[in-house]
């Protein structure tokens, strides 16, 4: 039996079992919806909806919400058989507290009864997805920002940052801006979620950006009949992840962020970093972000301009919406056959605690 791996994400869940050169078997939102019974006690009973986030900013908040998400994937999603479970990777995201890798793996053993475990970071994975070991990953997520240093396979920490900040705060701009524009249609955020992946865009640089005051303005009808009307709002989405103060920040862009980062590393690395640098998270696939990064890259103050690695033609498409998922498929097919992984006996010998020193 393959093992699973699983990618959980603030928006999305990627799951499936390892085979690296397809996409996740499950890719289904994080977010889940309690219903919660009235007492009544007639044929009909009436649910109200509770939403639920089980994970925040990349990290695990509500374990038991977590668990139902988990128990719904591994056995009616992906067909395990309680009392035959198998082997399960998770991947890490940058900065994951040691207290909730513990709770993660004393989850699996005791509750999902797993036959092996094992966890690597999201940015190792990312780029184990491109052929690579060495590199630095730019991950922009639904709740974060994470870039990372990785050599010969190991996280740079000290090095690496986080910005709590992600697609969430681009899809609140994008409806400020939408409310500016449209006073009178009222938008629900879910609504101006399907509008930014529909229409967000990069303009090509800043000067273009300045230019976009005079674009095209565009009419969309919403499922509820109501008209709006997009136009420059469509670039002030990606426009603020290199100039932040368009989202209130005072903060360097997002590739300065990178070169600034890169620098804190010893100098004989800065090459094999910045020339092996890889996007990935669900943000990076707006259109025109990946040409806008390289751009920035080569206008940036850096004597070793940061160039993008392309993946392999052989790997799925939107590769960097699942990299994390697909390094981690690659992974599984070497910790587990060479028993690497945390398993049974060693849970029942350490207790959670043997996952820091098994899984790094």
């Amino acid at each position: 039996m393959e093992a699973l791996v699983v990618d959980a994400g603030s928006k999305f869940l990627k799951a499936g079992a390892a085979i690296p050169d397809q996409s996740p078997a499950m890719i289904i939102p994080s977010q889940m919806k309690r219903m919660v019974d009235d007492g009544s006690s007639s044929v009909e009973t009436v649910f109200e909806d509770v939403t639920l986030d089980p994970i925040e900013r990349g990290l695990i908040k509500d374990w038991d919400a977590m668990e139902d998400l988990l128990r719904y994937v591994v056995y009616t999603g992906l067909g395990w058989e309680e009392g035959n479970e198998g082997n399960i990777l998770f991947t890490d995201p940058l900065c994951t507290p040691k207290a909730i890798r513990e709770q993660l793996v004393q989850l699996m053993f005791e509750t999902f009864n797993v036959s092996g475990f094992y966890a690597s970071e999201q940015a190792v994975l990312s780029l184990y997805a491109v052929g690579r070991i060495s590199g630095c990953t730019v991950d922009i997520g639904h709740g974060k920002i994470d870039i990372a240093p990785v050599l010969e396979g190991a996280v740079q920490h000290i090095a690496s940052k986080r910005f709590e900040l992600g697609g969430i705060e681009l899809t609140k701009l994008f409806a400020q801006e939408l409310g500016k524009s449209n006073p009178s249609v009222n938008l629900s955020m879910s609504d101006v979620e399907k509008l930014k992946e529909q229409y967000a865009n990069c303009a090509e640089d800043e000067l273009a950006y300045e230019k976009t005051k005079n674009c095209e303005i565009e009419q969309h009808t919403l499922p509820d009949g109501q008209v709006i009307s997009i136009g420059r709002e469509r670039y002030s989405v990606g426009e603020s992840l290199f100039q932040p103060s368009i989202l209130g920040l005072e903060e360097h862009g997002i590739v300065e962020q990178l070169v600034r980062i890169i620098s804190t590393v010893s100098s004989e690395n800065h090459r094999q970093l910045l020339e092996n640098t890889v996007l990935c998270g669900g943000t990076t696939s707006m259109t025109g972000f990946e040409s806008r990064f390289q751009k920035e890259a080569n206008l940036s103050s850096s004597a070793i301009r940061p160039t993008l690695v392309k993946p392999p033609e052989y790997m799925p498409e939107n590769l960097g919406m699942y990299s994390a998922w697909v390094g981690g498929a690659i992974l599984a097919k070497v910790v587990f056959p060479q028993n690497q992984h945390v398993t049974k006996a060693d849970y029942d010998e350490t207790g959670p605690s043997v996952v820091h020193r098994k899984c790094f």
